[in-house]
């Protein structure tokens, strides 16, 4: 029931990567407890909440559907404030942060952060250019760490020739490969095994696919042509 004491506002939440989605995620719950103890210490009663997950802090601000439905429910019930975690979650480029600020102002919106900062105050000169600096020094450190990642992805492609994708056999189970390379190279009753008895002699063993069955003779193959490290 809504607390008719309170003045009314709805939370804004948004999470960049779709690793991050999710109800067992930090980043969304991270933001609502930080709204919801900005709200209850300031007077204000959430009675809605609008989300953008998996949208990068750099997409354009009226491409984001949660942002656009929170528009139209401001446009709707006169509810005149938006809570924040901070400007990041808002957005992280200069551009879209400084839009996306516009479209609330142009309405009569006040954003605040959880911090108590009023986001839409162009009023002080001095919060404006902080504001933008906070968003570009956010810029600046994404990027930054995108090209940290990048190198060191690239460093290690370098030296093992592979960075990411599905482990090898040899790297999962170096165990595994060892028995089928010794069952490949030693003959039983004069002749060589076939891939499909290795694959059977694999299994009794205990050396299954994923899925709990045999593996294939293609998979194998490709064991015995795996470098062990």
């Amino acid at each position: 029931m809504a607390n008719k004491d309170l003045a009314k506002a709805v939370a804004y939440l948004r999470t960049s990567s779709k690793t991050n989605v999710g109800r067992d995620k930090d980043s969304a719950l991270r933001q609502r407890e930080a709204i919801r103890a900005y709200a209850e210490s300031a007077g204000f009663e959430i009675v809605d909440e609008f989300y953008d997950p998996a949208v990068s802090g750099e997409d354009a601000i009226e491409a984001r559907p949660g942002f656009a439905a929170l528009l139209d429910r401001i446009e709707g019930n006169g509810v005149r404030t938006v809570i924040i975690e901070d400007v990041s979650r808002f957005a992280r480029d200069v551009l879209p942060q400084e839009l996306g600020i516009l479209a609330l102002k142009s309405r009569g919106v006040t954003l605040i952060a959880s911090n108590g900062d009023d986001l839409t105050n162009t009023v002080d000169p001095f919060k404006v250019m902080m504001r933008q600096i906070a968003g570009a020094f956010s810029q600046f450190e994404k990027a930054r760490l995108v090209h940290k990642l990048k190198g060191a992805r690239d460093r290690k492609r370098a030296a093992t020739g592979k960075c990411e994708g599905r482990k090898s056999y040899a790297e999962s189970n170096p165990e595994m490969v060892i028995l089928a390379k010794k069952l490949a190279r030693y003959p039983v009753n004069g002749r060589k095994r076939s891939l499909r008895e290795i694959a059977a002699e694999l299994e009794a063993k205990g050396h299954v696919a994923k899925s709990g069955k045999r593996h294939a003779a293609n998979a194998v193959k490709r064991m015995l042509a795996q470098k062990l490290s």
